[in-house]
């Protein structure tokens, strides 16, 4: 998990590269102006033109037939898990998936589901590991009704799922009875990497979302897409955890704009962390996972500085990474970080270590 930045000493450095996380992004101003610009209405009411807009997007760039706005990524895997599953139900993900690890147990305190972790490299599990740990059905089995992928694999290091075996895990759950869902909340990055549409990505599960206030830009927002029974019904949750909106059109547009001008420099991102792990690598005692998208993860245990402890070193001279682990430390590159900034933090660091 994250550990979260703690506040700075005082008399400490403004940030000057915020390598945290990609959610440290923040609008730029031509995006600011369509959020001013946008028109808006009660979206609860169907009165939203430019929520409407951004739904009818997504259904078409994800292959759907319905799609819901939200405030946050972690919002769509609550409200998709209590759509798919009842309480009792049996749900299969990575052990280092996103829903056990990094949502605050809402999984057992809210869907009242057991997640059952599954191994794999790289965050990721096949299709023989999922058929291999689902059950017989009887009476004494918990239902197992949902398979669960994230792309990319974050704690995995970033990492893309091959099509061939996303194809393969969704043929397996379907086979078995399951549902399934993708937490798509770096989508968009996987498929620039990769050079292959989101919706062939997307294509065989019967849910999936898109984050927009990670590589993407935006300060709030993801969209939950799949059939249009299965939006129906989750509409029931989004009514019931507050999850309906106002003039939220002000924040689809941000959205908007990011399907419009932030998908295709992605590859900007990634080629800014593929350097900062090539600078990394250079540190005598730090061993780095290269990076398949945005996000590089390094090993501090040989310099005997823990990742915590260097994470507040470097936050003392204005540079900001996670740790993510006693020695596992976490950089992600994304529009506010610059080649030079990449720069700059691999010297900080370097000086630290």
């Amino acid at each position: 998990m994250v550990h979260a930045p703690s506040r700075p000493p005082a008399g400490s450095p403004p940030v000057r590269v915020n390598l945290y996380s990609d959610t440290q992004t923040r609008p730029t101003a031509a995006m600011k102006a369509a959020m001013m610009a946008a028109e808006v209405g009660d979206e609860q009411a169907g009165l939203d033109p430019t929520i409407d807009a951004l739904c009818d997007r997504m259904a078409a760039l994800l292959g759907t037939e319905a799609a819901m706005f939200l405030p946050s990524g972690t919002m769509c895997n609550r409200i998709a898990l209590l759509t798919h599953c009842r309480p009792g139900d049996e749900v299969l993900a990575h052990a280092t998936a996103h829903i056990l690890t990094a949502e605050g147990g809402g999984s057992a305190a809210l869907n009242g589901v057991q997640i059952t972790g599954l191994a794999g490299a790289d965050g990721q599990f096949d299709a023989a590991t999922l058929a291999a740990a689902a059950s017989v059905r009887s009476r004494y089995a918990m239902p197992q009704t949902l398979a669960v992928v994230e792309q990319t694999s974050n704690f995995g290091g970033g990492t893309v799922w091959p099509l061939e075996r996303l194809r393969s895990v969704a043929e397996t759950a379907h086979a078995h009875g399951m549902a399934t869902h993708m937490d798509g909340a770096r989508l968009m990055n996987a498929a620039i990497a990769a050079g292959v549409p989101a919706r062939d990505m997307a294509a065989g599960y019967d849910s999936v979302w898109l984050d927009f206030t990670k590589g993407l830009g935006a300060p709030l927002g993801a969209v939950l897409c799949g059939s249009a029974d299965f939006i129906d019904r989750a509409w029931v949750w989004k009514q019931r955890l507050g999850g309906a909106l106002r003039q939220g059109g002000i924040c689809a547009a941000a959205c908007l704009y990011a399907l419009d001008h932030h998908v295709a420099r992605l590859a900007e991102d990634h080629a800014n962390a593929r350097a900062l792990a090539e600078g990394l690598a250079g540190i005598p005692g730090i061993t780095v996972q290269m990076p398949q998208t945005n996000l590089v993860f390094f090993d501090t245990e040989a310099t005997a500085v823990t990742a915590a402890e260097l994470a507040a070193r470097a936050r003392a001279r204005g540079v900001m990474i996670g740790a993510m682990g006693r020695f596992r430390a976490r950089a992600c590159t994304h529009l506010d970080v610059s080649r030079a900034q990449v720069n700059e933090a691999v010297e900080a660091i370097a000086g630290l270590v």
